[in-house]
């Protein structure tokens, strides 16, 4: 095993346990995070160190390009996801729901590879027809390949907003105002991160 991960265990115990030794203590038996986050697998983001949230507050899904499967009971396909959002809502009972894309999101330019590129990775192919309509709307476009990118993860955070209302529970949580929705693109090389506002129809910077 990598020595890397030997003493990060280590110190974790030694250091960040010992001086949060408390919180441990009362997460022991039950938790009660305040947020559901759906974020990307990329290993450059790091939902708590963004957030600044201590271990319980937020329930984190990762997976290719922060993708939320539309709802439907009879497909079992993307079950993983799907199960994760139910558990967050039903039995936690979260407050907040945040969905976060990034800059430079592999997923997102993996909905560009080649056919041939794809067939070595059947998994990730299947998963990819999430994102299949984005693709298609961004392609109708005249765009450079950064510009390309940029709306390509826009969109999918847009995209999958959309795709966890169509969550009968997720939708009416929300319109009794029991559960805030948001949509968050992170910078990574800035550390900015913009709220979609769905009024404007656009991202806006958190700032002070």
């Amino acid at each position: 095993m990598d020595k890397r991960l030997l003493d990060g265990v280590i110190k974790f115990k030694d250091d960040y346990f010992e001086e949060h030794k408390d919180i441990f203590e009362k997460l022991s038996n039950s938790q009660q995070p305040h947020t559901l986050y759906i974020g990307c697998s990329d290993s450059r983001i790091v939902p708590d160190i963004i957030t600044q949230t201590m271990p319980g507050e937020i329930f984190v899904v990762r997976n290719i390009a922060n993708m939320v499967p539309p709802y439907n009971e009879n497909n079992y396909s993307f079950r993983c996801t799907a199960s994760s959002i139910e558990y967050a809502l039903e039995v936690l009972h979260v407050k907040n729901i945040v969905i976060c894309g990034h800059s430079n999101c592999g997923g997102c330019a993996a909905l560009y590879y080649p056919p041939e590129k794809l067939d070595k990775l059947p998994n990730v192919q299947e998963w990819l027809k999430l994102g299949e309509n984005i693709k298609n709307r961004v392609l109708a476009k005249n765009l450079t390949s950064k510009e390309r990118a940029f709306q390509t993860e826009q969109l999918n955070v847009v995209q999958q907003l959309k795709n966890i209302l169509s969550y009968p529970f997720v939708k009416e949580k929300v319109q009794k105002g029991e559960i805030e929705l948001h949509g968050w693109y992170y910078v990574i090389e800035t550390a900015d991160v913009f709220n979609y506002n769905f009024e404007k129809k656009e991202f806006e910077l958190i700032e002070k």
